[in-house]
């Protein structure tokens, strides 16, 4: 059965009372940063993360993000010592029955957006992406070297998560154009996607689905639920209006997928890992600090695709 999650940090403590008087059991874990902004990977605040979610009620499915790992991203000197980092947090994960772990491999910018308070329906915030609106940069980072980047970090990676009973659940480079602030992006279309699968067949090598960025490629999504059936370890499920070079974050039912297909889709391949919202909008009464990340959207959210989830699996029985 897909177990219906959500992202959950240490320092939102009402958000996680919330999520569990609306029945979520399952937990994305965000590791808390430091004062430095960075984030532990050493055995004790991973563990002691854990168990702070655990105790309030719910099941630790997946931490994401990874650890900042640029070193190894951008090819630099001291690549192998982040790596033993990761190697040293699949242990951890192993030992406290943490099942997937979500990465991206975006160099030096995460997930980008040039326009974070756009009015959506009702007036509700959410965010946005127009290529114009960013600087002509000369390139800094080429795709052939972050394809040479990524093949290092999965023949490093990829055995010691496979020995230790960890998925890796690569996310897409949103949003997937060709280049962003002069660092090309690689993981930008269902062929590199599957490029990027077909390095190894190790079941530890696998993807998270994120509806939104495929949604912006301009494929089926149903599709392509079907395409990758075999390496889905975790959904992100949003949608947006638009295309790589200019889109606009949607709610779940007015976006330009069919979102009842899509979570029959899931239902057809079998999926029974973790789903969490993602990049909700913001609602009236809320200040608009974390864009993407509120309170009421989520609920909101959690909502729209039990339902989904439930009207799939009765529409199969």
């Amino acid at each position: 059965m897909l177990k219906i999650a959500e992202y959950v940090r240490l320092d939102q403590p009402r958000l996680m009372r919330l999520l569990r008087q609306c029945g979520v059991d399952h937990a994305v874990l965000r590791l808390p940063e430091r004062e430095d902004g960075t984030m532990p990977d050493d055995p004790a605040a991973v563990t002691a993360a854990v168990r702070e979610v655990r105790e309030a009620g719910f099941s630790v499915e997946v931490i994401e993000p990874l650890p900042p790992f640029e070193r190894v991203k951008q090819g630099l000197p001291g690549r192998d010592e982040e790596i033993e980092r990761i190697h040293g947090l699949i242990r951890t994960m192993s030992e406290l029955g943490v099942p997937v772990l979500c990465h991206n491999f975006m160099a030096m910018h995460g997930w980008g957006r040039t326009r974070w308070a756009e009015r959506g329906r009702g007036g509700a915030l959410v965010t946005g992406f127009d290529v114009d609106d960013l600087e002509e940069q000369e390139e800094l980072i080429s795709a052939e070297q972050m394809w040479a980047n990524y093949e290092y970090f999965v023949c490093a990676v990829v055995p010691v998560a496979e020995q230790y009973g960890i998925q890796l659940a690569l996310h897409p480079d949103d949003p997937p154009i060709a280049s962003y602030r002069g660092v090309a992006r690689i993981m930008t279309t269902p062929d590199a996607i599957e490029r990027a699968m077909n390095l190894s067949d190790s079941p530890a090598q696998g993807l998270a689905f994120c509806q939104g960025t495929f949604s912006t490629m301009g494929v089926d999504v149903p599709s392509t639920i079907h395409r990758f059936a075999d390496r889905i370890r975790f959904v992100h499920f949003r949608d947006v209006i638009g295309e790589p070079n200019r889109f606009t974050e949607t709610f779940h039912d007015e976006g330009q997928t069919d979102m009842a297909k899509a979570m029959a889709a899931y239902v057809e391949i079998g999926f029974d890992g973790p789903m969490r919202s993602d990049h909700v909008p913001t609602l009236d009464g809320e200040d608009n600090t974390h864009p993407g990340y509120e309170t009421l959207g989520r609920l909101n959210a959690v909502g729209y695709m039990r339902g989904l989830w439930e009207s799939a699996v009765s529409a199969r029985a």
